[in-house]
């Protein structure tokens, strides 16, 4: 969602300010590095647009800031907004399609919209963790749900939530995640990984 207000302080020696919202409410920071123009620099009571999202620590800040009468590049836009979504589905879909017609057990659709579930109220209780400084929960447990199949979830969090989608480090390891899950997925299209499922869920 996009908002509309004022740059009502300006550091630009330092690169950072607050924009003040039309709709009222506390000041939101915003650096530098978030305007879509980096060829032109802010000035107090300037109009912009804006999204908030929330930082490592739990504060609201400014992104994807633009200039009121320039032009957002909305491609970008809905691609950001959009993709993650549209990957999710797109998988969920092949993988239910795939059990339904055979080529996978129930067991492996079950287990995707099990973890994907976890995932994402695990994101959940991981960002209101760090809105409220109380215990996080690690990233290597969030990368663990991805790896086996909660990465869907996951995704779909990383877009609602706006948790964890702006930490490169954390971003290539959960893509890392997000390939070697799908890679043993199609493993499993194969005559060794499907003997191999049945023998498991048949011993278990």
């Amino acid at each position: 969602m996009r908002y509309e207000g004022k740059i009502s302080n300006w550091k630009d020696d330092k690169g950072f300010g607050f924009i003040t919202s039309n709709s009222g409410g506390k000041q939101v920071f915003v650096h530098i590095t978030s305007f879509s123009n980096r060829q032109r620099r802010p000035v107090e009571n300037e109009m912009v647009t804006f999204e908030l999202k929330t930082d490592a620590r739990g504060r609201i800040q400014a992104e994807s800031v633009s200039f009121v009468g320039e032009h957002v590049p909305l491609a970008a836009l809905s691609l950001r907004s959009n993709i993650p979504l549209i990957l999710t589905s797109v998988f969920l879909v092949f993988v239910a399609g795939s059990t339904f017609t055979g080529k996978l057990p129930f067991a492996v659709l079950g287990l995707y919209l099990v973890a994907s579930a976890s995932a994402f109220v695990a994101y959940a209780f991981d960002k209101s963790a760090a809105k409220n400084n109380q215990w996080r929960t690690q990233e290597s447990t969030l990368h663990l749900f991805a790896l086996v199949g909660g990465w869907p979830g996951a995704l779909a969090a990383q877009r609602f939530l706006h948790h964890k989608s702006k930490k490169p480090s954390f971003q290539i390891v959960f893509w890392a995640t997000v390939i070697l899950n799908c890679f043993t997925l199609g493993w499993l299209f194969t005559p060794s990984g499907a003997g191999m499922l049945r023998s498991f869920l048949g011993a278990a």
